[in-house]
């Protein structure tokens, strides 16, 4: 894909400043070709990027695949133990050399003309060539990594920014979820006719919780705003807020977020992309399923059931939301200006056993009815934004604060200098 040149830079400077403060964007957000070749450069190829749990290539040799865009890539644990990221792209002829979704490899072999790989990408075997080639330096590309308390990170930039901030204070707070001891329980995914953007836009608001996802709001106090919290919905929170404060700090788990309403996130700046808390769920909900029981072994490091929920995110692609029993990641990757590729991944104790210590039908049906109602609504939305009458909206200051904040931060890295 050709890089953006000065006119088109110029060209996409004037959309970011034509937007109105407190609104949505303008609809070439959501369908132009040259702005969605602008996010490839300036947001997906330059930042970090979720791709998925070390718990999915537990031993030597065991891979997943992503696609970012037209970067097809390999995640995979090496022969001693380090998680590497492999460009999927064979270093002879360019031909893609793995189409499994996931698997065991004791190596790669392109099925093109049999060039061979190592599990840590350095080139084995080419046979049919000059005998003078320096196979030293046609093993294939690689992508940083960070993991992080069970969290695989990539990165496609040839100089990754620094993640030293994101792990200071994400670390701590996943830590006690034990991610990098866990097991996953099922793998979804999903093709979703919208942008990316919006499918984060939809994220970051509730206001649209009440009519769409009535299983949500009973276990979730974040629905609420300033606007419609009346005082005994207020003295709800406080007593939840400072019963888990009591009883949690002994754990080491800190209640980080207390008020109505959802946590401020993202924020402008080379710090703003990552955010991690903690946040007690509505009385008598252990965990995020239909009735709130508790139903497969506690993860990690907890001894007691009551431990709210832990929210992660980290722009431009992930969430977490985790209870005592289970967590629940979803990672989203572009694949062109109207179509979002969003994997849902569900996690339990890595000693837990299906249909022994949990089933699937108890622990998957909160997030995944969750998760279909927003990509259904994102689906509606993208139609309605390509449409030749959409105009921008404003956004609600009691319960859109987060969407206009999220349209903040992706205006400032779109509008950045190549």
């Amino acid at each position: 894909m050709p890089d953006i040149n000065p006119r088109e830079h110029e060209r996409i400077v004037e959309l970011v400043a034509g937007r109105q403060p407190g609104h949505g964007l303008p609809a070439e957000f959501y369908h132009d070709e040259l702005i969605y070749r602008a996010e490839l450069a300036r947001i997906w190829r330059r930042g970090w990027l979720f791709a998925g749990h070390t718990c999915q290539v537990p031993e030597p040799g065991d891979f997943f695949t992503l696609d970012v865009d037209s970067d097809p890539l390999i995640v995979i644990r090496d022969d001693e133990g380090t998680v590497q990221a492999l460009h999927n792209v064979c270093r002879h002829r360019g031909t893609v050399l793995c189409t499994d979704a996931s698997g065991h490899v004791g190596r790669f072999i392109c099925p093109y003309h049999q060039w061979t790989y190592a599990r840590d990408g350095s080139l084995q075997s080419c046979r049919g060539m000059q005998e003078d080639l320096n196979k030293g330096e046609l093993g294939l590309h690689r992508a940083h990594v960070q993991v992080l308390e069970g969290l695989i990170f990539i990165s496609l930039a040839k100089e990754p920014p620094a993640f030293d901030a994101a792990a200071a204070l994400v670390g701590p707070a996943a830590r006690p979820q034990g991610f990098e001891r866990a097991r996953v329980a099922k793998i979804v995914d999903y093709d979703v006719a919208a942008n990316w953007k919006l499918v984060w836009e939809n994220n970051r608001e509730c206001y649209h919780c009440n009519v769409n996802h009535p299983q949500y709001i009973q276990a979730n106090f974040d629905h609420y705003n300033s606007d419609d919290t009346t005082p005994q919905t207020q003295a709800a929170i406080d007593a939840a807020s400072t019963r888990s404060q009591e009883k949690w700090a002994a754990s080491g788990l800190a209640v980080t977020h207390t008020q109505t309403g959802m946590t401020s996130f993202p924020a402008c700046g080379p710090d703003g992309w990552f955010s991690a808390n903690r946040t007690p769920l509505v009385d008598g909900y252990l965990s995020e399923t239909m009735d709130g029981r508790q139903v497969a072994p506690l993860m990690g490091d907890y001894s007691d059931p009551d431990v709210g929920t832990l929210r992660v995110r980290t722009m431009p692609n992930f969430w977490n939301h985790s209870s005592c029993d289970h967590g629940v990641s979803t990672r989203l990757l572009p694949a062109g200006p109207g179509r979002t590729t969003i994997q849902v991944t569900w996690l339990v104790a890595g000693d837990a056993e299906e249909d022994r210590d949990y089933r699937l039908d108890e622990i998957m049906p909160f997030w995944q009815l969750t998760s279909e109602q927003d990509w259904a609504i994102c689906e509606r939305v993208q139609r309605g934004v390509s449409s030749s009458c959409y105009t921008p909206g404003p956004f609600s200051t009691y319960k859109e604060y987060n969407v206009d904040a999220m349209v903040n931060w992706y205006l400032e890295e779109v509008g950045s200098q190549p």
